[in-house]
């Protein structure tokens, strides 16, 4: 990175001496009790799909073009973007031109759900994104995410445009990730229904479906992420429906919503990822995700004897995680993608 004297980032996790009371972790807070407006779709007609593959509804348009996924229930418990999708199939979207398929990836996964215990449902095993990574899908390990992921993968190789439909946990500006390639920023920039597009270089704890090769490389295919907004909440669902309209409807013929045409204003690129080291790890406010810290060196969290502050000025908070356990990602930074790298 090319800094000034006066402009070098600050290393993000700072370790202090402290007196022995300040090394007792802070009270463990309870958790909230979270608001679920949301039930999840009866997707019992597109299960078994109708091209082969559980949960796969695929069609195909009367001109050639690109083949668009999109993707829900990565996560069980993110069932707004499989919503979206029962929606057009039961409205009878079709493509015009190229292919269309809609997945539902995990739907043992939100048959779990439980509105008492929300939580419980991401999965049944596993992470499913975090099972992408080429060696994983060809090893002789079985779960169930990863043997789902392992049906799924011929449509995942064929797609030109993807799109995975997820939300989040805890409150925060809904965001379209992408990966480093360029046609995946570049997807970023024209998904609708959202402000803010980031671009990551994935997670040390495993290969997210977006970081596929098949999107990470240099080449034409693309594939996005869209955090569109806090689970089980109906704005949720409507901003997940403009970002899917967005990418299907030229190839289906469809009008895009004047309400769905805002397309992300910030470009950012994440520069630091913070894992916590420790059951002890506390942010020092409960920050939103979005928020930008205007003043490098602020302090964000403990983690046992280290401070957690950020590198530089107008430092952007991506998801933070309020309650992240050991070995898990608590938060990432971010700055302007035109900032000198």
């Amino acid at each position: 990175m090319t800094c000034g004297p006066d402009e070098a980032p600050l290393p993000v996790r700072v370790t202090r001496p402290t007196p022995f009371l300040d090394r007792l972790p802070p009270p463990v807070q309870p958790l909230p009790r979270w608001r679920v407006d949301l039930t999840p779709p009866d997707i019992a007609p597109w299960r078994a799909g109708n091209c082969g593959i559980p949960g796969v509804m695929h069609y195909e348009g009367r001109r050639p073009g690109p083949h668009i996924v999109c993707v829900s229930l990565i996560h069980g418990n993110e069932f707004a973007g499989a919503i979206v999708l029962d929606r057009l199939l039961r409205a009878r979207i079709r493509p015009r031109s190229g292919r269309l398929s809609f997945i539902f990836a995990n739907p043992e996964a939100m048959d779990l759900f439980d509105p008492r215990d929300p939580i419980r449902a991401r999965c049944v095993e596993e992470d499913m994104n975090r099972v992408w990574s080429p060696a994983t899908l060809a090893g002789s390990r079985a779960a169930h995410e990863l043997d789902r992921a392992r049906v799924l993968l011929p449509v995942i190789l064929t797609a030109d445009r993807l799109l995975d439909l997820h939300s989040m946990l805890w409150p925060g500006d809904p965001l379209i990730l992408s990966g480093l390639a360029t046609a995946g920023r570049e997807m970023a920039q024209r998904i609708g229904g959202v402000a803010t597009a980031v671009a990551d270089q994935g997670h040390p704890s495993g290969c997210r479906l977006i970081d596929h090769p098949r999107f990470s490389d240099e080449g034409p295919a693309a594939a996005c992420l869209l955090e569109a907004g806090q689970h089980w909440h109906e704005s949720t669902v409507s901003r997940a429906m403009q970002a899917v309209m967005s990418l299907i409807g030229p190839c289906c013929g469809l009008p895009v919503p004047a309400s769905g045409t805002s397309v992300p204003q910030r470009d950012m690129m994440v520069t630091d990822v913070v894992t916590a080291r420790t059951g002890a790890f506390r942010f020092v406010a409960p920050f939103r995700g979005g928020q930008v810290l205007p003043a490098r060196g602020t302090l964000v969290a403990h983690d046992g004897r280290d401070e957690i502050r950020t590198p530089y000025d107008r430092c952007m908070l991506v998801m933070p995680n309020l309650r992240p356990a050991r070995g898990h990602t608590a938060v990432r930074f971010a700055r302007a993608a035109s900032s000198p790298a």
